[in-house]
């Protein structure tokens, strides 16, 4: 029986998390897994991901599917846009990463630690509103790059920044935990809808490969995930916007309970929405949807508006990735 093609961005970090993948595909199942690299249009371009458009990173990986170059692909969850694509499925939701967001800072600094005006990089808009939005008069600087090219901005030899903020998921695939100085409390930093999770895709048309794949499911975490990605859809933002979210499921009074919070947050700060609602696992879209129709109800779409004057201030900021 030939290996299955797991087919993978070419980072450091996509490897990391797609060999994962494949070795967990091994050791449930005994079949051999061989990663297939695909450059996807993200990986060739510096612009910030707002201007590349949502999908960047996974339309390649999709084409490659679709062509059956590849057997199925791992995504990072938060890439994926969240109308479906007609012919894939999502057979697998793996155990979520610690989804939070975490600091790396010069000489061992906490954020509150940090002085008015230090220099903190970062590529999210949801985090760089999210920072100023706590009023410490941080000097907040939009970056782009790998998780190497990020930490040598104030780690390295040629440092400029005296902190960044990145997914902690990332650091604790790529081995790289002792660098942070402290994992932001949800908080203060709401994290990015699906962050820390994986989509394991692959073609629908195939039942056997489907069923094989779905003994990697997290039946918690795909419930999580799929009540923060509803929020998102219903507010019809994408992966760069400022919109933050974050569900836990949790054993309650009557069986499991899903709590959900969510945020959008203008680019300055200055307009902070953030509400939370709970409810059963399997009403996790629901969820999603009544707590987007809220925000909004408060004025989201004015902050996620791009022709208003909140939505115009998010140009100059930097992307997702």
């Amino acid at each position: 029986m030939r290996a299955l093609r797991l087919g993978t961005r070419g980072s450091a970090l996509a490897v990391a998390q797609s060999q994962r993948v494949a070795d967990a595909v091994h050791a449930a199942t005994g079949r051999e897994v061989e990663l297939v690299t695909v450059l996807t249009a993200g990986d060739q371009s510096s612009a910030p991901v707002h201007r590349l458009g949502v999908g960047v990173f996974v339309s390649a990986l999709r084409d490659a599917l679709v062509a059956q170059e590849i057997d199925f692909a791992v995504h990072s969850y938060k890439d994926l846009p969240t109308a479906g694509h007609p012919g894939l499925h999502i057979a697998a939701v793996p155990h979520r990463e610690d989804p939070r967001d975490a600091l790396v800072a010069r000489d061992g600094r906490t954020l509150a630690e940090l002085p008015p005006g230090a220099t903190i990089g970062t590529g999210a808009l949801r985090r760089i509103a999210q920072l100023h939005a706590l009023g410490m008069q941080l000097s907040v600087t939009p970056i782009r790059g790998n998780v190497d090219s990020r930490l040598g901005r104030v780690l390295g030899p040629d440092a400029d920044l005296d902190a960044v903020v990145l997914a902690r998921a990332g650091l604790t695939r790529l081995g790289r935990t002792g660098v942070i100085t402290e994992t932001l409390d949800p908080m203060l930093m709401l994290p990015a809808p699906a962050q820390g999770a994986l989509a394991v895709e692959c073609r629908i048309d195939e039942p056997d490969l489907v069923e094989l794949l779905a003994v990697l499911d997290h039946a918690p975490t795909r419930a999580a995930v799929t009540a923060e990605r509803a929020m998102l859809a219903t507010l019809e933002a994408g992966c760069s916007a400022p919109v933050a979210a974050f569900a836990e499921v949790a054993e309650g009074d009557d069986g499991d309970e899903i709590y959900l919070r969510g945020a959008v947050i203008s680019p300055d700060g200055a307009r902070d929405l953030r509400l939370s609602r709970t409810g059963t696992p399997a009403e996790a879209a629901e969820i999603g949807k009544a707590l987007a129709a809220e925000l909004l109800d408060l004025g989201a779409d004015s902050i996620l508006d791009p022709h208003n004057d909140a939505g115009a201030r998010t140009q100059q900021f930097g992307s997702t990735e």
